[in-house]
């Protein structure tokens, strides 16, 4: 593992430095967006909703949108006052009973690693929370942003979860639900009955994701049956092909103008021109002994036209 952030845990006079480590990792089954035909990826380019045009990178901004529907363009200079922080201290704020911390509160985990020089007072730490059957409530920041936190522990090491805030969760209201509605002696036995024979210790190693197996046999028999494609290479160059053509045959116009020439290939307008020539631009090179030919071509007709 890879420690992602390092600090210290700091609980009265006492300082515990330590790394952080995402404790867990996400397995589900990726896919990506591909043409049928042969394979290539999808892609996606940025269109501003007004005026149709392709954004670059440098000029997006981050915009919040109010509940009547108008959007406020904040710039860096406004990020710049908010209230973050960059403290590399995690910061004890109180120890309170576990089985007050609901489970629905928890966020992302991650594993606390002593430094090899505070092995001692992480243990004290460690041995304390759970002698005491307690959490301790902390303070944290990761990525510039202060967030609530919890240490417990877990197999012998530290484990810091990151707490969503009261406003993040949810309060269900269902009306098919009546509080005074409670199931009769009856139904009770005959459940209670069920819980008994179902009952069990739990083992994580019982269950398995089949979803996952299947998807990952099925890709290693169109492997080994040869069904692969092998995907055109991507081209470097970014998602601003038209324009740089509209640029190119609009250079090539003018210097055609200031020579005085003119003919029927030059009755489309550039822009027009330019966008029709990057619809039929294939994403992958193709007969390359075609587009020599015609190299060949143009360059002799250049020549006859200039003799």
């Amino acid at each position: 593992m890879r420690a992602i952030w390092k600090g210290a845990v700091s609980f009265g006079l006492v300082n515990v430095p330590v790394r952080l480590y995402s404790a867990t990792e996400n397995h589900d089954v990726q896919f990506r967006q591909v043409h049928r035909e042969d394979g290539g990826r999808i892609r996606y380019k940025r269109i501003c909703q007004i005026d149709g045009e392709e954004v670059s990178y440098d000029d997006i901004a981050k915009g919040y949108e109010t509940e009547d529907g108008q959007m406020v363009v904040l710039t860096d200079e406004d990020f710049a006052d908010l209230p973050i922080r960059s403290s590399k201290e995690i910061g004890v704020t109180k120890f309170v009973p576990a089985d007050q911390i609901d489970p629905l509160w928890l966020d992302k985990s991650y594993y606390l690693e002593p430094d090899k020089s505070a092995t001692k007072p992480y243990i004290l730490l460690r041995d304390a929370l759970e002698s005491e059957q307690r959490m301790a409530i902390v303070t944290v920041s990761i990525r510039t942003r202060m967030t609530m936190a919890v240490l417990r522990v877990r197999d012998g090491v530290i484990v810091m979860q990151t707490m969503l805030w009261p406003d993040e969760v949810r309060r269900p209201d269902f009306a098919g639900l009546d509080e005074d509605a409670h199931a009769s002696k009856q139904e009770m036995a005959m459940a209670t009955m069920l819980i008994d024979q179902l009952a069990g210790e739990y083992d994580p190693d019982e269950y398995e994701d089949d979803y996952a197996i299947a998807v990952k046999e099925l890709v290693e028999a169109k492997v080994a049956g040869g069904e692969v494609r092998t995907a055109p290479a991507e081209p470097e160059e970014s998602g601003e092909v038209v324009d740089l053509l509209a640029a190119l045959a609009r250079s090539v116009e003018k210097a055609k103008a200031a020579r005085g020439e003119s003919g029927p290939e030059n009755d489309e307008p550039a822009d027009r021109s330019a966008k029709r020539t990057a619809a039929k631009k294939a994403p992958a090179k193709k007969e390359p002994a075609k587009r020599s030919t015609a190299k060949r071509t143009s360059k002799s007709a250049a020549k006859k036209k200039a003799s």
